[in-house]
């Protein structure tokens, strides 16, 4: 084989696998979208839906399907009600919601 051939050759393999490669991928825009669960648990009398969000509770609504109005749950660390903060215990408190629409 002559000189020029296998160096041609050579160079050709040596620089074949950088041809092949995909290219990056491109860079992420922003942080990943969190973990959402909605969870719905649902018996002849009640309906309840939770929102989770990265495993932590977000939102409970309460739907009693005999009479009784709907109402919320707000969970412990929520920090929706800033005048329960040094309230102990971890039960929620019960918000009832008046004119929606």
């Amino acid at each position: 084989m002559p000189y020029r051939t296998c160096l041609a050759i050579l160079l050709g393999m040596l620089s074949g696998p950088s041809w092949a490669q995909a290219p990056s991928p491109a860079p992420s825009s922003g942080p990943p979208e969190p973990a959402v669960q909605v969870i719905r648990i649902e018996d002849e009398s009640t309906r309840i839906d939770e929102l989770r969000v990265r495993g932590e509770t977000r939102h409970i609504s309460v739907q009693p399907k005999k009479g009784g109005r709907a109402y919320e749950v707000v969970p412990p660390d929520s920090g929706r009600d800033p005048s329960q903060q040094g309230a102990s215990g971890a039960t929620g408190q019960r918000v009832w919601r008046f004119l929606t629409f």
